[in-house]
């Protein structure tokens, strides 16, 4: 073999590993910081940028570790309106007796309880219903749902209060929702520091 052809095989011999990591695809790349030439393990598709020599070689995350939660929308809206039943079925409900039935209403949807006689009249809109019990009975059985006694005639929805007044006779004005204005006698004003959780500014709790 002549010294032409045999120089050839050895420029072939030299080619054939970068061809065959070519052909693998596998890339080739040089090292920033030793300047050598390496084959990385790593396909295409998987290759991680590096930085620049100034920055240092990039490390990337493991995001293996970190949770994946995968939410289907149309699950999502079917759990919360199940919520939704259930918590209309787990709100506060009364039942009376009126006109031989039994009527159910939500505790919400009674803004006011007030003596008439031997009978106490919930104040439901649009229309009211009376119940042979007394105000004081009453008024421990609300008590936990919050209801407060503000007169020795009437309990009150907290969560229907929307105004009270102070009057120069140390009683106050109340007014709920509907516009229905009740007498907060002395002897149960301390009952309406329970109307808000917070109170701010220069208000301060009646009492």
């Amino acid at each position: 073999m002549s010294d032409p052809e045999i120089q050839d095989q050895k420029v072939i011999a030299r080619e054939m590993p970068v061809q065959q990591a070519a052909n693998a695809n596998v890339d080739v790349s040089a090292s920033p910081r030793r300047g050598a030439t390496i084959c990385s393990t790593k396909s295409k598709r998987d290759y991680t940028l590096e930085s620049t020599a100034e920055d240092g070689p990039y490390e990337p995350v493991d995001t293996s570790l970190f949770p994946v939660t995968r939410v289907d929308a149309a699950n999502l809206i079917r759990a919360l309106r199940q919520l939704e039943v259930i918590a209309k079925r787990q709100a506060p409900r009364i039942a009376f007796k009126a006109k031989g039935s039994t009527l159910f209403l939500d505790l919400a949807e009674i803004v006011a309880v007030q003596a008439e006689g031997n009978y106490v009249s919930l104040q439901h809109r649009p229309n009211p219903y009376l119940v042979h019990e007394s105000l004081s009975s009453m008024a421990e059985k609300l008590n936990p749902y919050g209801f407060i006694r503000i007169h020795r005639s009437v309990v009150v929805n907290i969560s229907a209060v929307e105004e009270i007044q102070p009057l120069a006779t140390g009683e106050y004005r109340l007014r709920v929702k509907g516009g229905k204005e009740y007498l907060v006698t002395r002897t149960y004003k301390h009952n309406l520091r329970d109307l808000a959780q917070l109170w701010v500014g220069s208000e301060r709790p009646p009492g």
